[in-house]
């Protein structure tokens, strides 16, 4: 029997979880999260969680999987995704991936190459440089002990710089060395769809997303976490800049516009990403997606 994924990217608030939702209700099937922040069950709006209506009428996985509390990364996701599909195929023909963390999803799809677990006091090292002398003395610091990767990355992306620093730290080798490249391609069918909506509408519906975020409660949301904001998971755009609310760094609508801005910022780098490795079709709308969801269904 033939298998099937219909796998969703994009940037956040590209259309995402509805076409997730209009193909899982006529295909049938589940949906798999590819989402590094839906994850936790803490943290839900600021991350764009579907509502608690929707998860009661379609199953979801990997949405409200662990606690910020506990140790996750994306090794431990390419593991418990493979080894989920493997038992969701078992009776189901196909499922539904959506997410917007292009390294699970080519995680998950590709493979990817074991790398040490993270050690904290060397991560904290790089945390604190980054915190006390900016983004480009990582930035420096990497192309020093690893121009391959250097050049090779998204460099404004401070998570992989650090994350690059610290393998570097542990295992005294550039990780460009320690990258093979091979893929470990699923032995599924992937019909691939990349929602990429015009720039001006995206921007739109990342300020009104933000704006709904705030109405539904975003504040106390973080309140309630700031006992924990250190944490990694919580290292991320809607919780960061109300921290910094909270210890009077921002005004309150200092905070928000920095949630907008910072909104687009990763919406630019997460296009970046899928441009350069999505293997689907792009589509502008989530209509235009489904239209061409059906002619795939019929033909």
């Amino acid at each position: 029997m033939s298998h099937h994924i219909w796998l969703i990217v994009g940037p956040t608030a590209s259309g995402k979880t509805a076409l997730s939702l209009e193909m899982a209700k006529k295909l049938n099937c589940p949906i798999l999260s590819a989402d590094s922040r839906q994850i936790y069950i803490e943290m839900n709006i600021g991350t764009a969680k579907p509502t608690s209506e929707i998860l009661k009428k379609q199953k979801h996985y990997f949405i409200n999987h662990i606690s910020i509390k506990e140790k996750y990364d994306v090794n431990t996701y390419e593991t418990e995704s493979k080894h989920l599909l493997e038992k969701l195929f078992e009776t189901n023909t196909h499922v539904v991936i959506v997410g917007g963390t292009g390294l699970y999803i080519k995680a998950l799809t590709e493979g990817l190459d074991p790398l040490p677990d993270s050690q904290i006091h060397v991560r904290k090292f790089y945390e604190n440089l980054l915190k006390e002398k900016g983004i480009e003395s990582i930035q420096h610091l990497l192309f020093e002990k690893d121009k391959a990767y250097y050049n090779k990355i998204d460099i404004h992306n401070p998570r992989r710089i650090l994350r690059a620093l610290e393998v570097i730290e542990i295992t005294g080798m550039p990780i460009s060395e320690q990258l093979t490249g091979i893929q470990k391609k699923l032995p599924y069918h992937i019909h691939e769809y990349y929602l990429c909506p015009d720039r001006h509408i995206l921007y739109k519906n990342i300020n009104d997303r933000v704006d709904e975020m705030i109405q539904l409660g975003l504040e106390d949301e973080v309140k309630n976490l700031l006992p924990f904001k250190e944490f990694q998971a919580l290292q991320t755009v809607g919780y960061q800049e109300f921290f910094q609310y909270f210890e009077a760094n921002l005004s309150k609508m200092e905070a928000i516009e920095k949630i907008k801005q910072h909104s687009r910022n990763y919406a630019k780098r997460q296009i970046t990403w899928f441009n350069k490795f999505s293997h689907g079709s792009q589509f502008k709308s989530v209509e235009d997606a489904l239209f061409h969801f059906n002619q795939e269904l019929l033909s």
